[in-house]
């Protein structure tokens, strides 16, 4: 007759192994994303360089637009700009091709400038 397993033993696991004996290692938020892993770089890239285009477009746009701008993503050699609500996105068009020999020195690797609504989320 096989032996029963008593399934809420008390005591030691029957299993031991070195994983279990050590507390897991905890990594910072800035540790990791200071790591050389190709996603997390791309990331960080991106993000550096969406900082450096808002910063760029606050500067050199009059203030009220300025500060309707949503958000701002280079890829592919485009750069798009996202507005707060179509009308703004209509002025901002304006106000960017007015610019656009400034931004297309300031990064001649462009091919490309969009400005378009940002999405609702």
């Amino acid at each position: 007759m096989p032996k029963n397993i008593s399934r809420n033993k008390r005591g030691r696991s029957a299993v031991r192994t070195a994983a279990g004996l050590r507390p897991p290692r905890l990594h910072s938020v800035k540790e990791l994303l200071g790591r050389s892993a190709p996603g997390l770089t791309r990331i960080t890239d991106q993000a550096a360089r969406e900082g450096f285009w808002s910063g760029w477009l606050c500067r050199n746009l009059p203030t009220e637009i300025g500060a309707r701008i949503c958000g701002v993503v280079e890829r592919d050699g485009t750069l798009v700009i996202f507005a707060a609500s179509a009308a703004w996105c209509a002025r901002l068009r304006y106000a960017v091709q007015e610019l656009e020999p400034q931004i297309r020195a300031t990064a001649p690797q462009l091919t490309a400038i969009a400005v378009r609504v940002q999405p609702r989320s």
